[in-house]
């Protein structure tokens, strides 16, 4: 007699995990939202400037750089922050909007991976933007590679850990996915005028400039500029986007709700 070889608790788990991540890539892809904003438009703006002969000529008032210099790392920011901020929270919102969240509490599967799913889905696309826009700006305007390849993943990962829980702090506090839409576009756009977007950091006056290095925006675009350009990035923007992780990760998880 042929005996039956049941799979493994751990096997079984981990398989429904990779098949509740590949249904949430699926999702993304039919609804391309972040795709767009996380990879398209930050993408579009990159060879946009990259044909502007005045972004690739070197300015005093820039310390020497070129404004191409200066923008790809916002440009990078710009993508994570449209992920975490729009990307992440509008499914989650919509999914507790439509019960789903509520209703994968009666199955065995915990609810916390959908949230893990989702996150590692933004992240992935993340990722492959900001590998796309590197390669990009080397091959085909002439970037110089990153002068330390390990700050840049250093600081992309925190500033990725920093800025996810802002997105699913606004999963937690809005009711639909309109809301949570509104909401992420609120806080995208101020942050992203302190990421230097309409005016770089380095031409802020001091006050700004200040107020510019505590915010996670601009922390993120301070580590990920100086990794590129200079070497492994100092330790004030990274303790502050660990800050912002700490804090808004104990935030999202004290006030997520499930229904």
């Amino acid at each position: 007699m042929t005996s039956l070889t049941l799979p493994r608790p751990r096997t079984a788990r981990r398989a429904a995990f990779g098949q509740i991540v590949l249904n949430e890539a699926r999702l993304t892809w039919r609804r391309p939202v972040g795709l767009i904003g996380g990879v398209a438009i930050p993408l579009v703006l990159l060879v946009i400037f990259g044909k502007v002969s005045k972004f690739q000529q070197p300015s005093a008032t820039l310390g020497g750089l070129t404004a191409f210099d200066l923008y790809l790392p916002i440009l990078v920011v710009f993508a994570l922050a449209m992920l975490a901020l729009l990307g992440l929270p509008i499914p989650l919102a919509s999914y507790r909007e439509l019960g789903l969240l509520r209703r994968l509490s009666t199955t065995p599967v915990p609810r916390s991976w959908m949230l893990i799913a989702q996150g590692l889905v933004q992240l992935c696309v993340a990722v492959a933007a900001i590998v796309i826009m590197i390669i990009v700006s080397m091959a085909a305007f002439g970037s110089p590679a990153p002068k330390s390849p390990a700050g840049v993943m250093v600081a992309v990962a925190l500033s990725a850990a920093g800025l996810f829980p802002i997105g699913l702090l606004i999963a937690a506090i809005a009711r639909t996915a309109n809301a949570a839409s509104v909401i992420g576009r609120l806080a995208f756009f101020p942050m992203m005028f302190f990421a230097g977007l309409w005016l770089p950091r380095a031409l802020m006056p001091e006050v700004l400039l200040t107020i510019s290095n505590y915010t996670p925006l601009g922390a993120a675009v301070e580590a990920i500029q100086d990794s590129m350009l200079q070497g492994f990035p100092p330790v004030a923007p990274l303790l502050v986007l660990a800050g912002y992780a700490v804090v808004f990760g104990f935030l999202a998880r004290r006030f997520f709700r499930w229904e």
